[in-house]
């Protein structure tokens, strides 16, 4: 059975499946799946909808997964589109409509791989697809909810390509091998608000909040790891409320988001911050409460034959050999990880959430035969 990963796209981007509405991308994937013979399940948590499918043997020694969403970010005004943006209108070779980048045509080249690999698939072999409508939401229904139902089914991968872009500009320029951990804080402060004049009457909490602020930027929180570039701390907002200019004010907040290497976990960051704000709070007498909130421990897979093959296999098909990359944000794959060894490698991300998201088809149809080929060369 052939599917052709170009025009599966185009069906994909004609499902509106706005986060979280399904859109019925996933039953759209789910006839093609069950007439290529995978057994199938609906695994929604929550209202989320969340696609299983398996082809071979339940448990089979070697199982390669993939993993991708079919929600999508909204379209914002549509006036402002050349194309509707759920036309998936194929116009000079390039397919457009929101999620064409990002990743209806992923999950298409993917499907489309998996389905011609079926009847090829050795005795002790197997194929799992894991899609999910909550990548683009609060991730906490969709992926995490297909690898909780496989831990209690005994369903297991051995390894897991995730099909977001990877490529910033060149097919085959990019594979992910890992992301960086990303975790929030809120932290605030509580002094002794008065005038402005008398200084010894208050205790200012911007000032022991500044103070506190210009340490953590002060230096770097480390100068990168073997596979990682140097953790980032970014300060996103200091506010306090107050519109006048002399009254110290009593309370202020402050957000800051760090983007951390292996050399960190959210623990040993919060241990960290938090220490730092009882210094400061012994010091000054304001009083601080941190809140934290982290989407993701970061993770590398190190590379090894999985790796090896993939990155062989990119390089054979587009010319290029891809950097084995950390960067960017977060995705999927910081779940995944937990359940295998994963890396992610899809299309160019060029166009992602913009206005006019579009793909060159040829290109969707190339990333299937990459996957083919991987799943060939895994499975010899």
């Amino acid at each position: 059975m052939h599917i052709d990963a170009a025009d599966l796209t185009a069906q994909l981007i004609r499902c509106p499946s706005v986060t979280p509405e399904e859109g019925g991308a996933l039953v759209l994937l789910e006839e093609l799946l069950c007439e290529a013979g995978f057994v199938t399940h609906r695994v929604d948590r929550n209202g989320t909808p969340n696609l299983f499918a398996r082809k071979g043997p339940k448990g089979a020694p070697r199982t390669f997964g993939f993993n991708g969403h079919t929600d999508v970010v909204p379209p914002g005004d549509a006036a402002s589109w050349t194309h509707p943006p759920f036309s998936g209108a194929e116009i000079d070779g390039m397919i457009w409509g929101r999620g064409a980048t990002d990743m209806k045509s992923g999950v298409a080249a993917f499907t489309a791989a998996a389905i011609d690999m079926a009847e090829s698939l050795p005795e002790d072999g197997a194929l799992i697809l894991t899609i999910t409508g909550d990548e683009e939401g609060p991730s906490r229904d969709g992926t995490v909810a297909l690898l909780d139902w496989m831990r209690a089914e005994g369903e297991r991968m051995s390894v897991c390509i995730v099909g977001e872009p990877s490529n910033p500009n060149v097919m085959g320029e990019m594979m992910k091998i890992g992301r960086r951990g990303s975790i929030n804080f809120k932290i605030s402060v509580k002094g002794v608000q008065g005038h402005a004049a008398y200084p010894h009457l208050v205790k200012n909490p911007l000032h022991a909040l500044v103070r506190y602020l210009g340490e953590l930027t002060a230096e770097p929180l480390d100068q990168g790891t073997a596979h990682f570039e140097p953790s980032g701390l970014q300060v996103t907002s200091i506010d306090c409320g107050n519109k006048t200019t002399n009254v110290v004010p009593e309370r202020a907040t402050a957000l800051l988001n760090i983007r951390f290497n292996d050399a960190h976990s959210s623990e040993s960051l919060v241990a960290d911050l938090t220490a730092r704000a009882k210094r400061i709070e012994t010091e000054t007498g304001v009083e601080f409460a941190l809140e934290s909130d982290c989407s993701g421990e970061s993770f590398v897979t190190e590379p090894g034959p999985f790796v090896d093959l993939v990155r062989a296999v990119v390089s054979r098909e587009t010319g290029v050999t891809p950097v084995l990359s950390t960067g960017g944000g977060t995705s999927d794959a910081r779940f995944v990880q937990n359940h295998c060894p994963v890396l992610e490698f899809g299309l160019v991300g060029r166009f992602m959430h913009e206005v006019d998201e579009r793909v060159p088809a040829e290109q969707v149809r190339q990333l299937a035969r990459i996957y083919r080929a991987v799943l060939d060369g895994y499975f010899a």
